[in-house]
């Protein structure tokens, strides 16, 4: 089995502009791509979790989504620090758009998205971690059995430590 960093990628792995899919406004948080080379040099794979609501609020489509995984991950290729998988929930109740408009199992907090990326790519949760900017990307993270590091970026504007939501580590930058 394989061990790996699920990583959010608005406020952690790039700047929060939010609903954003345009390649010329992405830009990466310090320290990012070195952090995923020290990563991927220790073995593990390094794998996207994200929530993406504009989809189900049609402002923009999945394709363009995908467009900018990829912009994103080539930029980091040429530093050594590629995404292994990118995974994505584009619902959200109440959307726009009829089909994303539902309730589901892998919207953040919900764990759904880092159980299946580890069941794609035989991940040992137990040797893994979850990191993100928000306290619900450390929910998933601690449901699905990782550990998990919150990035204390001034993003997280609830603070609820209970349960679920206790961090295994915060730090600053992804780096650290």
């Amino acid at each position: 089995m394989k061990k790996a960093v699920f990583i959010d990628k608005d406020g952690t792995l790039i700047t929060n502009v939010p609903y954003n899919v345009d390649t010329r406004r992405i830009t990466f948080e310090p320290t990012a791509a070195k952090a995923l080379a020290k990563l991927r040099s220790m073995g593990y794979l390094v794998i996207v979790v994200s929530n993406q609501s504009g989809v189900a609020k049609g402002l923009y489509s999945e394709s363009d989504l995908i467009a900018s995984f990829d912009y994103i991950n080539s930029a980091l290729r040429q530093q050594a620090a590629g995404i292994d998988a990118f995974y994505y929930c584009p619902h959200l109740l109440g959307g726009s758009i009829a089909r994303y408009a539902v309730s589901c199992s892998c919207r953040k907090p919900k764990p759904g998205l880092v159980l299946r990326a580890a069941d794609d790519f035989n991940v040992m949760l137990s040797e893994s971690w979850m990191i993100g900017d928000i306290l619900n990307d450390i929910e998933a993270g601690n449901r699905a059995g990782c550990r998990s590091v919150l990035i204390d970026n001034g993003s997280e504007t609830e603070w609820d430590l209970t349960g679920q939501r206790e961090p295994f580590a915060r730090a600053e930058t992804l780096h650290e």
